[in-house]
Formats: C-alpha cells, structure tokens, sequence
C-alpha cells in the first residue's frame, strides 16, 4: 500500500512538473529581458541596478571611497609614528611599513575605482563617457598630425 501510495505521488509530481515546464516556457517566451527586470522590481526600488546612478555603482564607489579615507589617515598616522619614534630603530621600521602599507592601499583603492568604473561604463554603453574618450582620442591624433 505505502509503495503505491508513493508510486502515485512521484507520478502526479511529475505529470506537474512536465505541464508547468510546458506552460512556462510560454509565458517566459513572451516576456523580454527588460519586463522580466521590470516584473520583478519591487515599488520604491531604484530603476537602474548598474550605470552611473545605479545601486551598484554607488556602492562600490562608497566602498572604494571609505577604504581611500582609511588608507590616507593611515598614512598621516604612519607619518606620526615616523616623527615620534626618536630613532628607535624597531619603530622606525614599524612607522616605515606602515607608510608603505597605506600607500598600496591607496594606490589599489584608486584602481579599483577606475576599474569598476571602466566596466560599469563597458557594460552600460554610456554614451558620454564612450564620446569623451573618443574626442580626447581625436584631439591627441590631431595634435599629432599638427607636430609632423
């Protein structure tokens, strides 16, 4: 009786799942990326998720922004430690990796926020900042030819 039972419900799964596969790729055919995108939007969401005002973006450059605050005020505290140490040679070293440690962090910060920016911008086609390389590319070649 149990094996039955249970013979039954797998097949009336299954018989379920074959026909709301069949109805869904209908409905699903007649959706384009964009609907579904805007289907599931919920109210008071932003419309954008990536490009220039998108959530993506202003998270990661607000991110990217605290660690270039972290990393500069851990340079001036480097720089602190480096005058006070007096010429102990352990706090020397100490205040001089500190320095060096801060500087990378900087300087990774920096590229990070240019390359999330770049791809952001590759990804969304913005048009302004794809024209603005192309006039700075322009105005460069025409410099050029001016010089020969």
């Amino acid at each position: 009786m149990k094996k039955a039972l249970k013979i039954t419900t797998q097949a009336l799964v299954g018989i379920g799942a074959i026909v709301s596969l069949a109805f869904s790729k209908t409905f699903v055919m007649a959706l384009s990326v964009k609907d579904g995108a805007e289907a599931a939007r919920a109210d008071g969401m932003p419309a954008e998720l990536i490009g220039p005002t998108g959530v993506f973006t202003q998270i990661t450059n607000t991110v990217l922004y605290i660690v270039g605050i972290i990393s500069v005020i851990m340079l001036i505290y480097g720089g602190l430690r480096y005058v006070m140490s007096g010429g102990d040679s352990k706090k020397v070293t100490d205040a001089k990796n500190t320095i060096l440690y801060a500087i990378i962090g900087l300087i990774v910060s920096i590229l990070a926020f240019a390359i999330v920016n770049f791809v952001i911008n590759a990804i969304t086609g913005d048009a302004n900042s794809a024209a603005h390389v192309e006039g700075v590319v322009e105005q460069s070649q025409d410099a050029n030819n001016e010089s020969q």
